[in-house]
């Protein structure tokens, strides 16, 4: 008998322990803007088998994107960026319209309020 209750006890811990990680994976989602989905959605694009580098690119150069992957990327990350506040006159004059600035300038942000997300959430719990 005690075997069977100690038993059930090591399930429950189990089962609880699983579904507060579940919870915490779905409340960083749930934090994240509109535009942090859409760019993380826009670099989970990338490794999609239509949208990998050629044989091609990857001889080219295998640590630039290539111009058709950064046309994936950068509508996102200009959302991104003017989400902050910036205009798109301040991001253009900024960048150049350069598309690897913006793409980086977007990551840096993206990265960030992932950091400030995560440490919100460690601080609650």
């Amino acid at each position: 008998m005690k075997k069977h209750l100690l038993l059930s006890a090591f399930i429950m811990l189990g089962l609880t322990s699983c579904s507060n990680e579940r919870t915490a994976m779905e409340s960083v989602e749930n934090t994240q803007t509109t535009e942090m989905t859409n760019f993380n959605k826009a670099l989970r694009s990338l490794n999609e088998p239509k949208n990998r580098p050629t044989a091609e690119e990857r001889k080219q150069n295998s640590l630039e994107l290539s111009d058709s992957r950064k046309e994936l990327l950068v509508p996102a990350s200009k959302d991104l960026i003017l989400s902050t506040g910036i205009t798109e006159k301040e991001m253009i004059h900024q960048t150049g319209g350069d598309k690897t600035k913006i793409i980086d300038w977007a990551s840096k942000i993206y990265f960030e309020k992932n950091r400030q997300i995560n440490r919100n959430l460690k601080l609650e719990n």
